[in-house]
C-alpha cells in the first residue's frame, strides 16, 4: 500500500511515516528503486506487526510510576 493508505491504516499522517523513515524509525517499508525519489510501499502484515509491538498493558503502566 502507498504512504498515504498505510498512514491511514494505522492513524497516522503521511508526513509522519516520511519522518519516521528519514529518522529510521517506523514500521518496515518497501523501497521500490534507488535513491531519494524511489517509491515507498507499505506491507499490511508489516504494520499489524508494528503496531503489535506498540501495546501497552495499562497495568504495567501503574506498575511503573
Amino acid at each position: 500500500m502507498t504512504t498515504k493508505e498505510a498512514a491511514d491504516y494505522i492513524g497516522m499522517s503521511p508526513a509522519t511515516l516520511n519522518g519516521w523513515r528519514f529518522m529510521g524509525e517506523g514500521p518496515v517499508y518497501l523501497k521500490m528503486g534507488t535513491g531519494k525519489r524511489a517509491k515507498v510501499a507499505y506491507l499490511r502484515e508489516d504494520l499489524d506487526e508494528w503496531l503489535r509491538t506498540r501495546r501497552t498493558d495499562p497495568a504495567s503502566v501503574l506498575a511503573d510510576a
